[in-house]
């Protein structure tokens, strides 16, 4: 009787999908996680993790080194990289995407969830209005290809009214190199680090929605020139596969 009971308790457990308080207690596996330390959408996307019962252990080192080593691709890259059970997660993953990973148990590098989408896990806070854009979780496998291993193509609020005969919008301000300015509010500097962390709005080239995080500077006398509460405009690219201010004006 005694091994009938828990014969049945054991397929109970195993036919519910990613039993969260199951898995935690049974040695669901630790989440590491490498990001910046003032990310705010990481420490997010960390939450919500925990939420959904895996326990993390985050490295605020920046996550550039911890993506090469781990040998996922430039193109799949996102604000933070992570390891758990064998597999490598970057981006704003989807907790029930890496549960169904671990169940499933496939051959592959791990998961990605390229940029920062909003609406993805992490990247749904107030301030973005509720705005949901679609996107896909993709499996990558060793050689570097991938195919979608699931997909979020939420509405965004219901069909438009088409709008007749619209003015054009009107040129975006550029820097002396054709990127666009973005307005920012500066946070921290770090000198020794070379580096500002900046409450910012869209970088449209650099395809990356409003957060607060940190850029290396392109010429640290850009150090000296502003202080924490200012507001700026700045323009920023990715070199050697960090984003970096280039030019920064202080805003009247």
């Amino acid at each position: 009787m005694q091994r009938r009971t828990l014969l049945t308790t054991a397929l109970t457990v195993l036919a519910s999908p990613w039993p969260v308080a199951a898995l935690a207690q049974s040695g669901q596996p630790q989440v590491l996680v490498w990001k910046d330390p003032n990310c705010g959408c990481c420490n997010d996307w960390i939450a919500h993790l925990q939420e959904h019962g895996f326990k993390v252990r985050a490295y605020d080192t920046g996550n550039l080194a911890a993506r090469r080593r781990l040998g996922m691709p430039e193109a799949f890259g996102s604000c933070h990289t992570a390891q758990v059970g064998g597999y490598v997660i970057e981006g704003h993953v989807p907790a029930a995407d890496i549960h169904r990973l671990l169940q499933e148990r496939p051959q592959a590098l791990g998961l990605s969830v390229p940029r920062m989408p909003i609406g993805s896990p992490g990247m749904d806070g107030p301030e973005y209005g509720g705005r949901k854009d679609p996107y896909d979780v993709l499996l990558v496998q060793r050689d570097g290809s991938s195919r979608v291993f699931a997909s979020y193509h939420q509405p965004t609020g219901g069909d438009r009214p088409a709008q007749a005969a619209a003015a054009p919008a009107p040129p975006t301000p550029t820097d002396s190199q054709g990127r666009p300015w973005t307005e920012a509010e500066v946070r921290r500097i770090d000198v020794r680090g070379n580096r500002l962390s900046l409450r910012h709005g869209p970088i449209p080239n650099l395809d990356m929605p409003p957060m607060t995080m940190f850029f290396q500077v392109s010429d640290p006398a850009m150090l000296e020139r502003v202080k924490v509460g200012e507001r700026i405009r700045f323009s920023a690219d990715r070199v050697n596969g960090q984003y970096t201010v280039m030019e920064l004006q202080p805003m009247q």
